[in-house]
């Protein structure tokens, strides 16, 4: 009785300590994000002289995964590259804080697609739609996408720990009618809304390590084998979804440009692991013609010594 009661107290103090974090900082996040775009800039050049000369953020991490990934460099074009991401890292930070009150018309300005007729026909022939893409360029801004179909919007997202700022971050990422379910809910929600037969396009942001536990299939990216994700080929195959893959180009600060390009649209027809393997190559080729918007923040090839195999050949 006593330790349940104990349990009890911690767990409400947890929570205060929680509302007190979220009482303290969203307002001041909230005010930033009401600032014009020049003045956040400069903000975030600040930002980027605070993280890579005196904080030195995980600087290591970033120059070992570039390093792995590009063998063919010198040192002086690793740390080129090095400090632009750092400088693009802070500027996709500031550009995540003004999502907070940032207007359609804004989104539209600054987040334009190319390609859109292909969405338009698949959703025109009934088809749902799984969305590969990557963390590259800015993907936080990708909720307008509601501007260009007609279908729902779908996208997976990470419960976070403070409960305050889980439930003001999904407000803002589905203001413009965008669909988020949690990431452990994800797979039961697509399987819900086929069964219902809503007609959807699902974003699928597959460049992350899997656990290797449950890794179905490894493969050469970025000249490292690394375990990857399948959840889009195997939902696509399953559900008879077209795949289609958004490449994300940084235009200039604060200018993106998602380009559409079909994967297949009869993905029965694939062996197993074809069409992640034709997401990855879209996805490094893109990666290769912009090295320094990746997000490198990130140990890429945490598990690149835990294969188990012999090399597996693209």
């Amino acid at each position: 009785m006593l330790s349940h009661l104990y349990s009890h107290l911690c767990s409400l103090k947890l929570d205060v300590m929680k509302l007190f974090s979220f009482v303290l900082t969203y307002p001041i996040i909230w005010l930033l994000s009401r600032l014009p775009m020049p003045i956040l800039y400069l903000l975030s050049d600040v930002l980027y002289l605070l993280l890579y000369y005196i904080i030195g953020y995980r600087k290591e991490v970033v120059h070992n995964n570039l390093r792995i990934a590009f063998p063919e460099k010198s040192e002086t074009e690793i740390i080129r590259i090095q400090k632009k991401f750092f400088q693009h890292f802070t500027d996709l930070t500031i550009e995540s804080v003004k999502a907070f009150s940032v207007s359609a018309s804004f989104i539209k300005k600054h987040y334009t697609y190319t390609n859109t007729a292909l969405i338009q026909r698949l959703e025109k022939e009934g088809r749902s739609i799984a969305l590969t893409g990557s963390h590259q360029a800015n993907w936080e801004w990708s909720f307008g996408m509601t501007s260009i179909t007609n279908m729902g919007c779908v996208a997976a997202y990470k419960k976070l720990q403070n409960p305050y700022f889980g439930k003001v971050i999904k407000k803002s990422r589905t203001k413009f009618g965008f669909i988020g379910y949690q990431t452990n809910e994800f797979t039961k929600n697509i399987l819900r809304r086929v069964q219902e037969k809503q007609q959807s396009l699902y974003i699928l942001l597959s460049d992350q390590s899997p656990q290797v536990k449950k890794t179905k299939h490894w493969t050469t990216f970025l000249n490292t084998i690394v375990p990857v994700h399948t959840g889009a080929e195997i939902l696509a195959k399953k559900h008879n979804f077209a795949v289609v893959n958004m490449s994300v180009t940084k235009i200039k600060r604060g200018y993106y440009n998602a380009d559409f390009q079909l994967i297949t649209e009869t993905p029965a027809e694939f062996t197993d692991y074809e069409i992640t393997e034709k997401y990855l190559e879209l996805t490094e080729a893109h990666i290769r013609k912009q090295p320094a918007y990746y997000l490198w923040s990130h140990k890429r090839f945490k598990h690149k010594d835990r294969y188990p195999g012999k090399t597996t050949e693209k």
